[in-house]
């Protein structure tokens, strides 16, 4: 008979985390422990679950079997607790959220911070990265992202409305002149966010446009973006969330301003799950709220 919630738990967290010691290290253990609970584990069920070399870990069929139905009890169990807490209005465990860079160095470490500290038993884990991440195979509960869904297996809620814009430094400008129409844009120095030195932005409105621009400073972080852009060294593409203050500030320009760019909403995505977990259910709550009441533009 199977009743060692642990057990379960460290099992889960070996196949997420990918390896018998980066599950210790999250759950902070020996790895005589975690070895020893696998175990224990797979003697009980009669089964290996898992198929172990010295590069690699892999789920065996029984495993892949168990590891779906281990996550449906750990997933029962955790709603139990949360749903008991939040009752006494509190929610704990581990929340995990992954967001843009820019975005998230500017907007959502001060906002996990105010979360926390209304649910201090609840431990928030923010990952900053602008390429976009498996939530599901990376183990996160949140991903703030701009732009629309297409994953339809995720669910995805608007925060918080948005636009995109190109804009200069002052400096930029007086030097080299501010385009007149989007072509000339190819003529420009441009500042491309991504791991290609090429890229297309396009134009709305009246007729679509688009342009294919390229740039001499290539990076793939939005905040490194936005700093050569303030330094004088092109123009760049970016959210209004991310550019907003130095626009209204003068230390960035519009450029372009005349020519719509396509909306990209701020949305938060997480699994399609039947059960939300009460934790991420508050948070996203909270995020849109908090966000809705900073839109100043």
């Amino acid at each position: 008979m199977i009743n060692d919630l642990p057990a379960l738990a460290t099992f889960a967290r070996i196949v997420s985390a990918g390896s018998l010691s980066a599950a210790a290290r999250e759950l902070d253990l020996s790895l005589a422990v975690v070895s020893k609970r696998l175990a224990q584990l797979e003697a009980n069920l009669g089964v290996r679950l898992l198929q172990r070399t010295t590069r690699r870990q892999t789920l065996t069929d029984e495993g892949t079997v168990f590891h779906t139905h281990v996550l449906r009890i750990l997933a029962e169990v955790e709603d139990a607790e949360t749903l008991i807490a939040q009752r006494r209005g509190k929610v704990s465990g581990l929340l995990r959220v992954t967001a843009p860079a820019h975005f998230g160095r500017k907007w959502m470490a001060p906002l996990a911070a105010e979360f926390h500290t209304c649910h201090p038993q609840l431990t928030v884990q923010l990952d900053l990265d602008d390429a976009v991440v498996d939530l599901v195979a990376d183990g996160f509960d949140i991903a703030v992202r701009v732009g629309s869904l297409v994953d339809s297996s995720l669910t995805a809620r608007e925060l918080a409305a948005n636009y995109r814009v190109l804009c200069a430094s002052p400096t930029y400008v007086k030097h080299r002149g501010a385009p007149k129409r989007p072509a000339d844009l190819t003529q420009h120095s441009c500042i491309v966010i991504g791991d290609q030195p090429h890229t297309e932005w396009r134009f709305g409105g009246a007729a679509d446009i688009t342009v294919r621009v390229s740039g001499g400073l290539l990076t793939n972080d939005g905040m490194a973006a936005t700093a050569w852009a303030l330094e004088g060294a092109g123009i760049v593409l970016k959210s209004i969330w991310d550019v907003g203050d130095d626009l209204a500030s003068g230390r960035l320009v519009r450029i372009l301003p005349a020519y719509s760019i396509p909306a990209a909403p701020l949305h938060a995505i997480y699994p399609n799950k039947q059960h939300l977990a009460p934790r991420v259910r508050l948070f996203v709550a909270f995020l849109r709220e908090r966000l809705q009441k900073e839109w100043r533009w």
